[in-house]
C-alpha cells in the first residue's frame, strides 16, 4: 500500500514482487555542510526528480533528510563555538511553516504516485528507450498502467512518442502518467506559488533580542565534589550545564618577596576549552577562550596574591558539545592541567595534582572569600 508523504519521511509503495527493491534512500533537501561554511540549496526540481526517477525504477521507500527544518542553540548545537541550522530549505522550515514551491511540489509528487499504487505494486518496469536520452518505465499489469517518461538531457526539451501518443519532456525532468495516457504531474514544472518569510519585530523599529538566563538556583546549590587532580569537565557536568568551577587554595608565606615589592606572581593554565575565567579570591584575573579551529586555551597572567591561604578559581565553560569526528567520544574539555603559579621564592609551583573542589553551574556557593 502506498502512503503519502507524512512526517519525515515518504513511503512509495510496499511491492509483492520479490524481484522490486525494497531499500530506501535519502533524498537530501539541502544536506549538511562544512559547519560555518556556506549553506547549500537543493532546487525542488533536482529533488522531485531524483524522488521520481528512483520510484520508477521500482524504488520501494523514500526518506528525506531532513523533511522538517529546526535549529539548536546552547548545548544542543552542532559542536563547540556553533549554532547549528538543520533549516537548509527543508519543506517544512525551522517554525513547522510550508516552505514554498518545495513542500507543495513534493505533495502533489507523492498524490501522483499514490494514483499509480495499482500498476505499482503488481509488476515490475518495462524499460522501454524514446531516445538518446530519454526513457519510459512502464507498469502495465491487468490491474492498472502507469508511466514514467524520463528526459535525462539537462540542456533541452525533447518530444518523444509513447503508446502513438506525442509527448513534450522538459529538460532533467520525469513526466508520471498515471493511466499510461495522462500527464499528471512533471518534476521540472513548479505549479505552486513560491513562499518568502518575512521576520516582524513586536512593534519596534529593529528585531528585539533577548537572554537566556540558565537556572543556577538548584545547580549553585549542589554538592560539592573534592578530589586530588583535575577532572575533565563533560565526565564532571553530566551536560546538566556549560559551567564548571575548579576551585583550590594556595598558602603564602609573609615573607614572599613579590610581597615586599618584587616582581609580581603569574598563573599559567593549560585547558582543552572551550572559555576559560580566571579568579582570585573573588576577583577577576583574567579570561580566554579557544577557537573553533583549535579549542585549547594556554593563558598566562599576573595574578594578586596576599599573604596566608588564597583561593584559586576556575570557571571553565564548554560552548557546545562534539557531536562528529574519528574517536570524539574521547574528546575532552575544561581544565586539563598543568595549573602552575610562577614567580615564588622557591621558583614555581604546580599545583595540579594537589587537591581540588567542584561546583557544576555558572554560580557557586564558594566563589567569595570573607
Amino acid at each position: 500500500q502506498i502512503n503519502a508523504c507524512n512526517g519525515f519521511y515518504c513511503d512509495a509503495f510496499t511491492p509483492n514482487s520479490p524481484s522490486k527493491p525494497t531499500m530506501w534512500t535519502e533524498a537530501w533537501t539541502g544536506w549538511f555542510t562544512e559547519f560555518g561554511g556556506t549553506i547549500r540549496k537543493r532546487p525542488v526540481e533536482d529533488l522531485s526528480f531524483a524522488v521520481a526517477r528512483f520510484v520508477q525504477k521500482g524504488g520501494s521507500f523514500i526518506n528525506y533528510y531532513m523533511y522538517h527544518g529546526g535549529t539548536n542553540f546552547g548545548r544542543t548545537a552542532g559542536g563547540p563555538f556553533i549554532t547549528t541550522s538543520y533549516d537548509y530549505d527543508a519543506p517544512l522550515d525551522e517554525y513547522g511553516l510550508a516552505r514554498e514551491p518545495k513542500y507543495g511540489h513534493l505533495k502533489e509528487l507523492h498524490r501522483t504516485i499514490k494514483l499509480c499504487e495499482p500498476a505499482l505494486v503488481s509488476v515490475d518496469p518495462t524499460v522501454t528507450s524514446l531516445g538518446s536520452m530519454q526513457e519510459a518505465h512502464v507498469y502495465r499489469s491487468p490491474s492498472g498502467c502507469a508511466a514514467f517518461l524520463a528526459n535525462y538531457n539537462s540542456n533541452s526539451h525533447a518530444k518523444v512518442v509513447f503508446d502513438n501518443e506525442h509527448y513534450s519532456l522538459p529538460p532533467w525532468s520525469i513526466s508520471i502518467l498515471p493511466d499510461c495516457k495522462t500527464v499528471v504531474y512533471n518534476t521540472a514544472t513548479v505549479g505552486v506559488q513560491t513562499s518568502q518569510m518575512q521576520m516582524w519585530s513586536n512593534g519596534a523599529s529593529s528585531m528585539m533580542w533577548e537572554r537566556y538566563d540558565e537556572e543556577v538556583g538548584s545547580l549553585a546549590a549542589a554538592p560539592l565534589l573534592t578530589t586530588s587532580g583535575l577532572l575533565e569537565q563533560l565526565n564532571v557536568t553530566r551536560d546538566t550545564s556549560d559551567y564548571l568551577w575548579y576551585m583550590t587554595s594556595v598558602d603564602v608565606s609573609p615573607s614572599e618577596k613579590f610581597l615586599q615589592g618584587g616582581k609580581p606572581l603569574s598563573l599559567s593554565v593549560q585547558s582543552a576549552g572551550h572559555a576559560l575565567h580566571i579568579f582570585i579570591n573573588g576577583q577577576l584575573q583574567g579570561s580566554a577562550s579557544g577557537t573553533r579551529e583549535d579549542k585549547r586555551i594556554s593563558y598566562k597572567g599576573n595574578v594578586n596574591l596576599r599573604a596566608g591561604t588564597n583561593k584559586i578559581s576556575l570557571l571553565s565553560v564548554a560552548c557546545g558539545l562534539p557531536n562528529i569526528g574519528v574517536h570524539y567520544e574521547t574528546w575532552n574539555t575544561g581544565v586539563n592541567g598543568p595549573v602552575v603559579l610562577h614567580g615564588l621564592d622557591e621558583g614555581s609551583r604546580d599545583l595540579t595534582w594537589q587537591t581540588w573542589t567542584y561546583q557544576v553551574s555558572a554560580a557557586s556557593s564558594n566563589f567569595f572569600v570573607d
